[in-house]
């Protein structure tokens, strides 16, 4: 049995709106927690598939959606532990969970999701997320807080699918701190020559190993740069777009695909312990 997604009117979801100088910021956390619009001196920054988004038993395709505790997909959507097998959804549940609002002020937002008997069922941890949105006048801070309020360690990945809106992705220019990519669909290796090939029907790249904690995408033609900031915990970057859609996703994964099975990067906190991880994404006119 899977955590169910939040049943409620999508006409009847109210945001909650971060405001800071020239930019706002509406975040649903009914809806895991998303941030499903970022405005900034008269620019979209995010796209939304708003027909999806209308529909409640879809997870969201658009805005910032939040991965825990797996980023990626496991094999046949399954992981062991402790001689049981356990299935998790492709980007784990927090993406689909009802947060609770915790606090709210002009420029913060903080939310709470803690592990229920529907998630012990897929993933047989307790945990306490602590997620709080800080907006500034030309940045966004995404923290989150993992407690383990259990007796056993708790291992799960983190990551965020920030869909970025572009008209034109043949004009992007691309500052990435990387030298290597696999491609996630046929995990072949590739090179990575500065740029993308947009003729492709679907890109799905994990970057690693990364050389640094910057990222940057310059939009020629909306005249802006995006920074994508993150901790040391974020080690594989996944580049995903597809063909004829407006947007590209560039995400900090806290490990790539299958950690739960292989170990890989995996992050672990101890009893009675927490651990915070943080990403700032800022924006910059040419």
């Amino acid at each position: 049995m899977y955590p169910k997604k939040q049943a409620c009117c999508p006409a009847m979801v109210m945001p909650y709106t971060l405001h800071a100088e020239r930019t706002r910021v509406e975040v649903i956390p009914e809806r895991g927690g998303l941030i499903s619009r970022w405005q900034w001196q008269g620019h979209e920054l995010l796209y939304l598939d708003r027909e999806r988004f209308a529909n409640p038993q879809f997870s969201v395709r658009g805005g910032i959606p939040l991965l825990f505790p797996i980023c990626g997909n496991l094999p046949e959507d399954a992981f062991h532990d402790n001689g049981q097998t356990y299935h998790l959804k492709q980007h784990g549940f927090a993406r689909d969970l009802p947060w609770q609002v915790l606090d709210q002020r002009q420029h913060v937002l903080k939310l709470g999701l803690q592990d229920t008997p529907a998630t012990r069922q897929v993933y047989p941890f307790a945990f306490h997320l602590t997620l709080t949105y800080t907006l500034a006048a030309d940045a966004l801070a995404i923290a989150l807080e993992v407690a383990n309020p259990g007796d056993i360690p708790l291992p799960f990945s983190f990551g965020l699918h920030p869909y970025f809106a572009v008209a034109d992705k043949h004009q992007l220019q691309f500052d990435l701190p990387i030298h290597a990519m696999v491609d996630q669909k046929t995990q072949q290796p590739l090179t990575f020559s500065g740029t993308f090939d947009w003729s492709a029907a679907e890109l799905d790249w994990a970057c690693r190993p990364l050389t640094g904690q910057v990222a940057r995408v310059f939009d020629l033609q909306q005249q802006y740069c995006l920074t994508l900031r993150y901790d040391t915990a974020f080690t594989t970057l996944v580049f995903w777009t597809v063909q004829g859609k407006p947007y590209y996703c560039l995400e900090p994964w806290t490990a790539p695909r299958n950690a739960l099975n292989t170990g890989v990067d995996l992050l672990h906190v101890p009893p009675q312990k927490h651990l915070t991880l943080g990403v700032e994404i800022a924006v910059a006119p040419l």
